[in-house]
């Protein structure tokens, strides 16, 4: 099985650069996970490794993720994840430049599980909840806008459907609108997080560059 790319690690937790097309959690139904590869990677040690599974990711979404080594540790982050002590930031890059530039995008979220999407509402209806984030435009080219993302609240394919509602769908996310690219795959990407105090010494602050940023000739970002 194929190493993950390790961003840090320590005695307490592992962060990883998750590649598209692999989904978070171990599942019976998929040969590969990102939390199987862990397993694999330490499981090479002699004693049985503990892995918890901090947060997520979607599968067509590539970046950060981490990963707790002990069962306090994960105690500590799912703390921080439910208070929104954890700061992320994303890149995306969309067909379309947001206007204005920059800006907050606050809406109401709806799951429909038949469809397995979010909705997306200007007003509160039922069964929605709020969802806000933060955006910036880094850089625009012929090949689409290049945007900050920072995320207030985390909602089903939050990020995913509140761009694709103001005229702004990722490039490779044909479920909500954008050209598809290639399977399992859209131009989406945790790029940043920042804890709020380090855990047993580890720095606060990781950062893995995006797959694509080279691809869209992005310059301040190759």
């Amino acid at each position: 099985m194929k190493t993950p790319e390790i961003v840090f690690e320590s005695t307490a937790l592992i962060i990883i650069n998750k590649e598209s097309g692999i989904i978070t959690e171990q599942n019976p139904f998929e040969p590969l996970s990102a939390e199987s590869q862990i397993h694999h990677y330490l499981g090479q040690r002699p004693k049985t490794p503990y892995v918890g599974v901090a947060h997520r990711l979607d599968r067509v979404t590539s970046g950060l993720l981490i990963f707790a080594k002990k069962k306090s540790t994960l105690k500590q982050l799912n703390q921080w994840f439910a208070d929104r002590k954890i700061q992320k930031t994303y890149l995306a890059v969309t067909s379309t430049p947001p206007n204005p530039s920059k800006g907050i995008l606050e809406h109401h979220l709806f799951t429909d599980k038949a469809t397995k999407k979010s909705l997306v509402y200007n007003h509160a209806k039922s069964g929605t909840k709020p969802a806000r984030l933060n955006y910036r435009t880094l850089e625009v080219n012929k090949y689409g806008a290049l945007l900050e993302i920072k995320p207030t609240t985390g909602r089903f394919h939050q990020i995913r459907a509140q761009l694709s509602h103001i005229g702004c769908p990722i490039i490779g996310d044909e479920k909500y609108g954008g050209s598809k690219i290639a399977a399992n795959s859209i131009e989406l990407h945790a790029w940043k997080i920042k804890l709020p105090e380090p855990i047993h010494d580890s720095p606060q602050y990781f950062m893995a560059p995006a797959p694509w940023t080279k691809k869209f000739n992005f310059k301040k970002y190759k």
